[in-house]
């Protein structure tokens, strides 16, 4: 699950996430609510644009640690959820 706030837009959603395509849709939703574009969210996040780009189209690969940065700059919370455990 996924919770998104925006310090200046009190807005609060939470999104199942069942693959990658649906996160970088996700990511590229908030940065532009933000207004970043991003060549903005890259130098925020120490990455590179070809990462947010390949990001925001569900790069497969993308690197779990660099998400996490993108997630935590855009105010994206990361929850999990164990269906399986009792």
């Amino acid at each position: 699950m996924l919770l998104y706030g925006n310090k200046e837009k009190d807005c609060h959603m939470q999104t199942q996430i069942t693959n990658i395509r649906t996160l970088g849709a996700l990511i590229k939703e908030a940065r532009k609510s933000q207004t970043l574009t991003q060549e903005d969210l890259a130098g925020i996040t120490l990455t590179g644009r070809r990462f947010i780009v390949d990001l925001e189209n569900g790069k497969e690969t993308a690197e779990i640690g660099k998400v996490l940065q993108v997630l935590n700059a855009l105010g994206i919370a990361l929850t999990a959820s164990a269906t399986w455990k009792d």
